[in-house]
């Protein structure tokens, strides 16, 4: 981050001095994330509908090893298998939570970066700052 004394460049190469420096930087860096963050919001999306077709998957391959078993003439012990997949669903179902729990703060962090942003754009546009900081 720029010191009190520092001063940072505008687009044009021309030092941009105090807050609205730091306030310029600041936008630039959110600009230069937002992407990354979007990004990883549609892969997170991707990954959560990838797991609900899995779970969907398991659900139906559990139904079907549990008909088989009831239709068999010969004692087949396919109950071990279930449990496995049921428990290979579970895993999947807190994975899928886990992801989405994650997708969610991540919304809201985009969020509060958007309304910030927003909010110190106004205020440069205004010329209005803050009680506390310097004038221009």
């Amino acid at each position: 981050m720029a010191g009190p004394g520092s001063a940072a460049v505008s687009g044009a190469g021309t030092p941009v001095a105090g807050p609205a420096g730091r306030d310029l930087f600041a936008e630039g860096l959110l600009e230069f994330l937002r992407p990354a963050v979007q990004q990883l919001d549609s892969h997170v999306h991707a990954v959560r509908e990838s797991q609900v077709e899995l779970r969907e998957q398991i659900d139906s391959l559990a139904a079907e090893l549990c008909r088989i078993n009831e239709d068999q003439k010969v004692a087949l012990d396919l109950d071990p298998y279930v449990k496995k997949l049921l428990n290979a669903r579970r895993r999947v179902v807190l994975v899928n939570n886990i992801l989405q729990n994650a997708q969610e703060r991540l919304r809201r962090l985009n969020h509060s970066v958007a309304k910030e942003t927003a909010r110190r754009r106004a205020m440069l546009d205004s010329g209005v700052y803050p009680p506390g900081s310097p004038s221009k």
